[in-house]
């Protein structure tokens, strides 16, 4: 047994917060209430800290199959236990890509050893191609969470008319990469007065708006559910909140790194600051938390990419796009949206929680007796510096940033698979 004493518990589903015990038992919450006590039970103190439901990411990249030198879904889940998620949903840009049933397998086995919930979504077209749909049927079946071609976008809109029908009658998600090549002469740095400044051509915000503005009128004409991922151009964000009012069964998703910083990034930490869709324009950063305090942007995902030092030390133009994420992602909600009041740390957590978990059709998770046990505990203004990762990879621009929101534990199923002082102390932290 496990006794959570003295926690402010912030729960977005029973809409508590409140300071409360929360006992555990087995992988289950049994009891929650006052001055709790439970013989031979594990007490953890909260006392001045937040008790949660896990949080939910429902958009990285573990890189395995294919590309486990940048990161393996061990050590993916690792990184994400030590930023409080105790469930992630993976893309499926892999290789080979999860367009098939073994693959989906191989990763649905491996994630199930890790201690949080690894869950994998499928490519919505055969090898990222963009030309014939894969057996959606089988796959979903098979317990493939949605369909994504993410990091590619779907060109051929009767295809994606096909995906979304077939989606809807299957009643998964599809979640879209937005970028047109068209209006991109080079990726992962957006067009304005920063690529100008490096003579690199970069990506317009055309280029996102233009794919957003067919899919929200796809999504409206199936009544497919859409998820416009990783929106960066404020531009976007008025479509998909017009597509909303229409009665579209749109979603977006922001990233920390799209609503902390902007394109002048890129001039500071170089390729650690270049990524697909690009840091923008303060004005969009703005606009993105507006969708976020209006509800046009209903899930706050990382995006978490990593890639090698070496791939990270290449030139501007050489360079991979993407950020790890995972274990900044609560620090830079909390620092770039609650401290500065647009949102409440009860809208956090249904951004980082609840929604997510809705949206891929899953259980979000609770504190509430007879509810899993997943917990994160963490101290809400509590500094600390990001100097480690646990993660395979270290690329971020958020790398030696002092940020509030240090997790003190990550529980999954009853287990603890997250202490801070016994990381920090293993580590050298």
């Amino acid at each position: 047994m496990l006794l959570i004493k003295n926690g402010r518990v912030v729960d977005p589903v029973t809409h508590t917060d409140e300071v409360m015990d929360v006992l555990i038992d087995g992988n289950h919450i049994v009891k929650t209430g006052y001055d709790l006590e439970a013989e031979g039970a594990e007490v953890i103190d909260a006392d001045g800290l937040v008790v949660a439901p896990g949080l939910v990411d429902t958009h990285v990249h573990f890189r395995d199959p294919g590309f486990t030198y940048k990161e393996d879904i061990e050590t993916g889940a690792a990184a994400a236990a030590r930023g409080g998620f105790t469930m992630v949903v993976c893309m499926a840009n892999t290789k080979p890509a999860v367009d098939n049933l073994e693959t989906l397998k191989y990763i649905q086995d491996k994630g199930a050893k890790t201690g949080i919930h690894v869950v994998q979504t499928a490519t919505v077209t055969k090898g990222l191609a963009g030309k014939e749909l894969v057996d959606m049927d089988s796959l979903a079946a098979a317990g493939a969470a949605g369909f994504t071609d993410d990091g590619i976008p779907i060109m051929d809109e009767k295809l994606l008319l096909e995906a979304m029908e077939k989606a809807r009658n299957l009643d998964l998600p599809v979640s879209l990469h937005e970028e047109d090549p068209l209006f991109i002469v080079q990726p992962g740095v957006n067009q304005g007065k920063v690529s100008e400044k490096l003579g690199y051509g970069g990506a317009s915000r055309t280029a996102e708006d233009i794919m957003v503005a067919r899919d929200c009128v796809l999504a409206l004409h199936t009544g497919a559910s859409v998820c416009i991922q990783h929106i960066s151009s404020g531009n976007s964000v008025d479509i998909v909140r017009t597509a909303k009012k229409l009665g579209a069964d749109v979603h977006a998703e922001a990233t920390p790194h799209h609503f902390t910083l902007i394109e002048d990034a890129v001039l500071k930490y170089g390729t650690m600051a270049r990524m697909n869709p690009p840091l923008r324009t303060e004005k969009d950063r703005r606009q993105i938390i507006e969708g976020i305090q209006d509800g046009t942007i209903d899930m706050i995902v990382t995006d978490h990419a990593p890639h090698s030092s070496e791939e990270k030390a290449r030139p501007l133009d050489k360079a991979p796009s993407g950020i790890t994420g995972l274990e900044t992602s609560l620090a830079l909600g909390i620092y770039s949206l609650v401290q500065p009041g647009y949102i409440s740390l009860m809208k956090l957590m249904e951004l980082m929680s609840r929604n997510p978990a809705e949206f891929y059709r899953m259980e979000p998770g609770k504190i509430a007796e007879g509810a899993p046990a997943d917990i994160v505990i963490f101290g809400e203004n509590e500094q600390w510096t990001v100097n480690s990762f646990a993660s395979k990879a270290s690329n971020s621009p958020f790398a030696g940033w002092t940020l509030p929101g240090r997790v003190h534990y990550t529980i999954c199923g009853g287990n603890i698979v997250y202490d801070a002082e016994k990381y920090d102390a293993e580590h050298d932290v």
